[in-house]
């Protein structure tokens, strides 16, 4: 595992997944895949967290899981991990929305965060459990 490579998002990279109300995937578009180097097989039933990185605090997650729960959007950065243990930085906005079969769920879409956005979040999350 090479936790050191970073994928850098192109400026049309739009990663787009959705899940059920406990954060399971239901949906993933292709440039999620690609990115996240996971088959659509490989995300379709996993928990949305597959793709967490450790070095993201767990305050920033609740502080996500309390917006949406309430029916509001989030929005922010998250470095995720790949598949092989690399890593790749996004801006996210994760709607509430109704899924087809009329149960809550979660729709996140994600794009290319700018370095100074970044680093602006790596400074920020350094101080954050």
């Amino acid at each position: 595992m090479n936790e050191k490579k970073e994928t850098i998002l192109d400026d049309y990279a739009f990663l787009v997944s959705q899940t059920d109300e406990k954060g399971v995937i239901q949906f993933a578009n292709d440039d999620f895949c690609e990115i996240a180097e996971y088959s659509i097989d490989e995300l379709i039933g996993k928990p949305h967290n597959i793709v967490r990185h450790p070095d993201m605090p767990k305050s920033a997650f609740e502080d996500l899981w309390n917006t949406i729960k309430n029916d509001e959007i989030w929005t922010g950065y998250v470095k995720n991990s790949t598949k092989s243990g690399g890593y790749y930085w996004v801006f996210a906005t994760i709607y509430p929305t109704i899924l087809n079969n009329g149960e809550k769920g979660y729709l996140s879409c994600r794009k290319k965060a700018t370095d100074k956005e970044i680093a602006k979040a790596i400074n920020l999350y350094k101080n954050m459990h």
